[in-house]
């Protein structure tokens, strides 16, 4: 039987009554990977870094690449003058294995913190998790991550063959960990919760239909057991 993590009443769930459907879906997500994670036996949180492993060097790449090339004209486009698409509210797009990557690579600490932001939440422009120092995530959604809006691409990329090539092949390297088409590591992280009893509305490769049906071409499974 799959599971939510809050499915009776609690303190908890009267508190997530009062939030709006992103902010709880958020919130149970995170808590739902927090519990399993700290439940687990060390040989497990073992295997789950290596399994990410490559999917962490990946992602040391884009930073790298967009550090250099986007921090300047994205803190001033995005950040300061709020006038990207970029960090809007409730834009943002959390797959389930963004939040179990960021969960088992977080301290406490930082873990709180996203739960505490959310639930104190009252609104506004910006993302929920970014404050006055940035992202608040330790590992950001991927979706974050490979967003380029059209002023930052035509300021940077246009008129620039290499920097073009190099970035298409970053989003090629995405697509190995979040496209179906093939074993990926999203998916499988999104399984091994559901094979624990967890479920949750995040968990797009196995509730989206189009991606379903994307997988089902493919002859990869689309839900536990098939």
């Amino acid at each position: 039987m799959r599971h939510a993590l809050c499915s009776v009443p609690t303190p908890e769930t009267n508190e997530m009554a009062s939030m709006n459907d992103y902010n709880t879906q958020q919130i149970e997500a995170i808590r739902m990977a927090r519990q399993h994670l700290r439940g687990l036996p060390l040989v497990q949180i073992r295997w789950l870094r290596n399994r990410i492993r490559s999917y962490m060097k990946f992602r040391a790449d884009v930073a790298r690449f967009q550090g250099k090339h986007f921090a300047d004209i994205c803190s001033r486009k995005c950040f300061a003058s709020q006038t990207s698409a970029c960090c809007g509210r409730e834009g943002i797009i959390t797959f389930f294995a963004d939040v179990v990557i960021n969960i088992l690579l977080s301290t406490d600490k930082e873990i709180d913190k996203l739960l505490e932001t959310i639930e104190r939440d009252t609104g506004g422009f910006n993302c929920v998790y970014l404050n006055e120092s940035g992202c608040l995530w330790r590992v950001k959604p991927i979706v974050c991550e490979m967003f380029l809006c059209e002023h930052a691409k035509q300021n940077v990329l246009d008129g620039n063959h290499n920097l073009g090539q190099q970035w298409e092949r970053l989003r090629r390297r995405e697509r190995r960990y979040t496209w179906p088409n093939r074993p990926i590591l999203f998916d499988d992280l999104e399984a091994f919760f559901i094979e624990a009893g967890f479920d949750s509305p995040l968990m797009y490769l196995h509730r989206s239909p189009g991606l379903l049906r994307l997988k089902a071409k493919h002859g990869l499974r689309t839900e536990k057991g098939t």
